[in-house]
């Protein structure tokens, strides 16, 4: 079909894209180009993933019967140990803000690039060499602390503390410079006509997370200096034996972790946002709420630490508070699901891949969510506190929204970043097989905590709780194959997939009114704003092979 858009805000197919404007090593390490960045992300923690999913395929196979298969106690310890900090650390925290994010955001605001691009290749940097010590600490002994590293075991324990502890607090200024720049390319670098209820929903959950990123870090960071410092010097901080308080370690703690739960989760929502729009054909339903709840979720998440000390010793009323707050955050939360069901009501669905993924989250989400509520609730807690029913729910809500909903957007930005359509149906099947696989090795564990058994325990009673151990390292193996399938499936269409149109998706966002994939600059010319979820004057055009607008006029605000 014909069309009227003069196609000023693309680019021409004669210049080159920011994969070919500049060759060499260097081009790279050194870019200051938004994008690039975000492929270096990618492929960095990518490999983190990697790495901290051979830890947790270690950890189920050795788990497959009771007692010593392959590692002892102390090798348990340190597997379950670097499976917690490499996937925390280095995978779901920086994931979709520093990869996804730092491709899309500026493209979503027509912008050329974030508003301070030294500070964004800093914090690459960063985050890189946070990571080596991360290294240091495999090749120096291991870490057997847990993620969390609690005291007063830190500060005795004989591993490489000081070099993961570094390590975490080196990359927590990274998150940090990530926060401030998009928080400041929101602020500053919308075009002209996107005011703040025009702006697409993914933008206010990157605006939401970086609020809790500038925050929130701070306060690990200093925690994290103050039990290098004590391991060097002795001081009684948070070791009891020099007269420190090890409870002080874990309110510090969980005041930034509990925090960081909701940088992990609210950019997964914030693309499950999209996804379920554009999939759907249809405006997204309650706009601003959603994009209230997304703020709201940001400052409540900063109230409810004590909700992981509920056996701590804490008082009575200390409890019922941090057990009411936590109640509260589950109100935003359910805000959002509810907009997205109600989106998926009648509308035109397609079940593409990234669908796929949205429709998983929201899945499992609901899970991790509702099994939240047990733990939330000061009688159920005390049962099921350090069980694998705890290990059960923040798999459900970390892995189970993070990563799905990482997978669904690196599905669906795949063609813009890499300018190449993959496989439908191969990745329809890896999204398949990963669900069925992650269902199956999770799901087993709230039975297996309900019953009693806890967490990090290396060796159990075969009579109770081996059927659950083994289903679980089954599924494990699973998951592990659907997601070697999705690496596979996207590295294929590198090179022989069809190559992608500007808008395959058929999405009115800005960032696909930029070629695939982008130049340099991203745009010629600022795209006019319109409306993120009014899908009313796209239409296919199979000359170009994707969506095409049929009217190049500003459009008026519905929000």
């Amino acid at each position: 079909m014909s069309t009227t858009h003069t196609q000023t805000a693309v680019a021409t197919a004669a210049e080159p894209d920011y994969l070919s404007c500049s060759k060499g090593w260097k081009s790279w390490l050194l870019t200051l180009d938004h994008k690039r960045i975000g492929v270096m992300y990618l492929i960095a923690i990518s490999a983190s993933f990697f790495l901290g999913g051979l830890f947790a395929l270690a950890l189920r196979l050795e788990l497959f019967h009771p007692g010593k298969d392959f590692v002892d106690g102390d090798g348990y310890n340190q597997l379950f140990t670097l499976h917690g900090a490499v996937m925390v650390f280095l995978f779901i925290i920086p994931g979709i803000p520093a990869a996804l994010g730092n491709f899309v955001l500026p493209l979503m605001l027509g912008a050329k690039d974030v508003a301070f691009p030294r500070m964004n290749l800093a914090s690459f940097w960063l985050w890189l060499f946070g990571a080596i010590f991360f290294v240091f600490v495999l090749a120096s002994g291991g870490l057997d602390t847990g993620w969390t590293f609690y005291t007063p075991y830190s500060v005795e324990a004989q591993t490489a503390v000081i070099f993961a502890a570094t390590g975490a607090f080196i990359l927590g200024f990274s998150s940090i410079f990530t926060g401030i720049n998009f928080i400041v390319t929101i602020h500053k670098m919308r075009p002209a006509g996107m005011t703040w209820f025009r702006m697409p929903l993914f933008l206010w959950g990157m605006y939401a997370t970086a609020i809790i990123q500038v925050l929130a870090t701070p306060v690990l960071g200093i925690t994290l200096l103050l039990l290098i410092f004590e391991r060097v010097t002795g001081a009684g901080i948070f070791d009891p034996h020099n007269g420190g308080d090890p409870i002080l370690f874990q309110h510090f703690f969980w005041f930034y972790s509990h925090p960081a739960v909701y940088i992990m989760i609210l950019p997964a929502m914030a693309i499950v946002s999209e996804l379920v729009s554009v999939f759907s054909r249809k405006p997204i339903f309650g706009y601003k709420m959603i994009a209230y709840s997304s703020v709201a979720i940001a400052l409540l998440g900063f109230l409810v630490w004590g909700h992981h000390m509920f056996t701590s010793g804490q008082s009575k009323l200390a409890g019922a508070i941090f057990s009411a707050l936590t109640f509260s955050v589950s109100i935003p939360s359910a805000i959002k699901v509810f907009n997205w069901l109600a989106t998926l009501y009648k509308g035109s669905i397609s079940l593409a891949t990234p669908m796929l993924y949205a429709l998983a989250f929201i899945f499992l989400f609901l899970i991790g969510g509702l099994t939240g509520l047990f733990l939330g609730t000061l009688s159920t807690d005390v049962h099921l506190h350090d069980t694998y029913f705890i290990v059960a729910h923040f798999h459900y809500v970390m892995v189970g929204g993070t990563l799905f909903a990482f997978l669904g957007g690196l599905h669906y930005w795949w063609p813009k970043m890499f300018g190449r359509m993959y496989s439908a149906r191969g990745s329809a099947i890896a999204c398949l097989v990963s669900f069925v696989g992650f269902n199956v090795a999770f799901f087993p564990m709230f039975p297996l905590g309900a019953k009693g058994m806890p967490r990090r325990y290396w060796y159990y009673l075969e009579e109770d709780f081996i059927s659950y151990h083994q289903l679980a390292t089954v599924g494990t193996v699973l998951l592990g194959c659907g997601l070697l399938g999705i690496v596979v499936v996207l590295l294929k269409s590198l090179k022989n997939g069809e190559r992608a149109p500007a808008n395959p998706w058929g999405a009115a966002t800005m960032e696909w009114e930029a070629a695939s994939p982008p130049i340099h600059h991203n745009f010629h010319h600022t795209p006019a704003v319109h409306d993120p979820y009014d899908f009313g004057d796209l239409r296919f055009d199979p000359a170009q092979g994707g969506y095409a607008r049929t009217s190049n006029a500003t459009a008026t605000a519905t929000h």
